[in-house]
């Protein structure tokens, strides 16, 4: 494996960090816009879902081809020129005068949005070797997590001082600075060539367990990714509701991101010591209770409420996420993440349209409780994925 300079290594995490964090603060900071968008547009919630998958289902569909693009002309532009596009793209929304223009902002963002997560791990890897590069993976995935806290809280306060027009084009231009940086900082690492020997548990009855075993682990993650972008599209709506200010609503989703964060730890610690298994049905469960309780609360209860159901909501993706090498033989594994990856993020990126349709049929509340209900599918599920874990270990 080659591995870098250790000036290279701090160029390629603070670079990979960098970019996971302000990527994910533009995606979920499309949720702190959907009331402004409702109001300024008049949209329904379907037309609001389909905003949110607009941008997700971009980024979700092109993370593949900005690999492949990247391998012809270089993560370094390629990265870069995304990170210029996702920036870009908040400047555009905020000069739209219609639908429609939104709409081609949105695409503009998820474009530019899709190049991170391949290019920005792969860098981690290639800069970090053995037990470093976990822990530098570590590092970058919670990166992420420190950008949906901030740039959401950063719009907000924006906000008091300025219309959002202006904020979005200020927030926009940040993402263009950023691109500049990251053509003039990333390091230019050659990848290896080394070929993964065979792996034994690819043959007999361990591959034919692991072979059944990823499927199911996809599919909690699709319905687990789909109920955690269900419930952020609504949750502004049901805050609103409650007597919500913008600003309220800007914290309430913090709170949700910062318990997030803390669930990825908090929950590959009991992944750990109590299993994948026990460690979902303890997730997915509190995850539908949070939801259901979360409805008839007053703002201040639920405010207080929003944290645990951040940590359930976001921790079960890193049990999952952490579980693919246990059932994927180490020559397929970069490919079973490309897929995970691009499967968890399109569903989620599907899911506000579907929900939002719900929502217009049959009101906000009855559609999480909705929500509620098909989170907890993954139960018998992940029970099935018991033979496979186990022969895994």
């Amino acid at each position: 494996m080659n591995s870098g300079t250790k000036s290279e290594e701090r160029r390629a995490i603070g670079v990979a960090c960098g970019a996971h964090a302000l990527h994910d603060g533009y995606t979920d900071l499309v949720y702190v816009m959907l009331p402004i968008w409702q109001s300024e547009f008049g949209l329904g919630f379907a037309a609001l879902g389909l905003m949110k998958t607009v941008f997700s289902g971009t980024l979700a569909g092109l993370q593949i081809p900005s690999g492949f693009v990247a391998e012809r002309f270089g993560a370094a532009i390629v990265l870069a020129l995304g990170t210029a596009l996702a920036g870009l793209g908040y400047c555009l929304a905020g000069l739209s005068t219609g639908v429609v223009t939104l709409v081609a902002a949105l695409f503009i963002g998820g474009l530019g949005a899709s190049t991170q997560h391949p290019l920005a791990s792969s860098l981690i890897a290639h800069a970090f070797s053995g037990a470093r590069s976990r822990s530098a993976l570590g590092t970058y995935n919670f990166a992420g997590d420190i950008g949906k806290m901030t740039l959401p809280a950063a719009a907000s306060l924006l906000f008091v001082v300025l219309p959002w027009r202006q904020a979005l084009v200020l927030l926009g231009a940040l993402g263009i600075a950023a691109a500049v940086a990251i053509f003039f900082v990333m390091p230019r690492l050659r990848e290896s060539a080394a070929a993964p020997a065979k792996s034994e548990a690819a043959t007999g009855q361990g591959g034919r367990l692991q072979s059944f075993g990823f499927p199911l682990l996809l599919s909690v993650g699709v319905i687990d990714s789909a109920t955690r972008m269900a419930f952020l599209t609504f949750l502004p709506f049901v805050l609103t509701a409650k007597g919500a200010a913008l600003p309220t609503v800007g914290l309430a989703l913090t709170l949700v991101f910062a318990g997030g964060a803390a669930g990825k730890l908090v929950c590959a610690f009991l992944g750990s010591r109590i299993g994948t298994v026990a460690t979902v049905w303890l997730t997915e469960a509190v995850t539908a209770l949070g939801i259901v309780a979360l409805l008839p609360l007053p703002l201040e209860a639920a405010m207080l409420l929003l944290p645990l159901v951040g940590v359930a909501l976001n921790g079960t993706s890193s049990v999952l996420y952490g579980s693919v090498p246990d059932l994927v033989e180490p020559a397929r594994r970069a490919r079973a993440f490309g897929i995970f990856y691009t499967g968890t993020i399109g569903a989620g990126a599907v899911s506000p349209a579907v929900y939002g349709f719900i929502g217009d049929m049959v009101g906000v509340t009855a559609a999480l409780v909705i929500v509620a209900g098909i989170v907890l599918l993954t139960l018998p599920i992940t029970l099935m994925l018991r033979p496979a874990l186990a022969h895994a270990r």
